[in-house]
């Protein structure tokens, strides 16, 4: 009897989603959205329906299918300013239509999380807090940052990365161009050398890791549907972009 007791509480353990071995994907990704008060409200509904588009796109998915486990986790954080960070979409298992189609569909629906400074430091930590809580398990592992602007706010972002890079995390850049520079802060937004530039200097890195151009919000889904396929695919991207050498 005993021995009939133990077995099904073995049989019971070894059915709950925490005692079972974690999925295979092909990618662990999170995309890590600068929210801050400089990305205004039409600038911010570009950005969330950019992503959302993005997810569900037929040549996104393909690149998602032909993985080897034709699947990739996937969560959704927002940042901003110093402790402003927020999971808006939970890790989920990209792997199909359905799947991404309702990804999109959440993303669409969720409230903007924050409107404050710019601590890309503080969203390269966040991310690297949900990469470490994944419920799935994949050999690569990257943190896919936007933004229109320099960390101002928050610890050094160069240390955050170093950090993440440790870890074996690619961390990819897409920076949002601004035709007109902040008024209050001009080289937030156009510092020297340029956005991209700073982010290759300072936000970027790991193995394949690249930075992209959006020319600006209007045109950031086109250049999020060539960044996932990018990230996916583990290839250089086309278009608009520069590549790093791991650091």
């Amino acid at each position: 009897m005993r021995r009939l007791v133990l077995s099904l509480i073995i049989s019971v353990i070894a059915a709950l989603p925490s005692a079972r071995a974690a999925e295979k994907v092909d990618l662990l990704l999170v995309l890590a959205a600068d929210v801050s008060r400089s990305v205004d409200a039409r600038k911010f509904q570009l950005q969330r329906e950019g992503y959302a588009a993005a997810i569900s796109d037929r040549r996104v998915l393909e690149a998602i299918q032909a993985g080897r486990n034709g699947r990739i986790g996937l969560t959704f954080i927002e940042w901003s300013g110093f402790g402003n960070q927020k999971v808006v979409i939970d890790w989920t298992m990209i792997d199909g239509p359905k799947a991404a189609q309702a990804f999109g569909d959440r993303l669409l629906e969720s409230p903007r999380s924050f409107a404050d400074r710019t601590a890309i430091s503080g969203g390269i930590e966040a991310a690297v807090a949900q990469l470490a809580r994944a419920p799935f398990t994949a050999d690569r592992q990257t943190i896919d940052v936007s933004g229109d602007g320099t960390n101002n706010a928050g610890r050094d972002v160069t240390s955050a990365r170093d950090e993440a890079l440790k870890l074996g995390i690619t961390i990819n850049g897409l920076v949002i161009l601004s035709d007109q520079p902040l008024p209050w802060n001009p080289e937030h937004t156009n510092p020297p050398g340029g956005l991209a530039k700073y982010y290759q200097d300072n936000v970027t890195g790991g193995p394949g890791a690249f930075v992209m151009e959006a020319k600006d919000f209007n045109s950031f889904g086109e250049a999020i549907i060539k960044k996932m396929i990018a990230e996916i695919a583990q290839a250089a991207p086309t278009g608009r972009q520069a590549a790093l050498p791991p650091r």
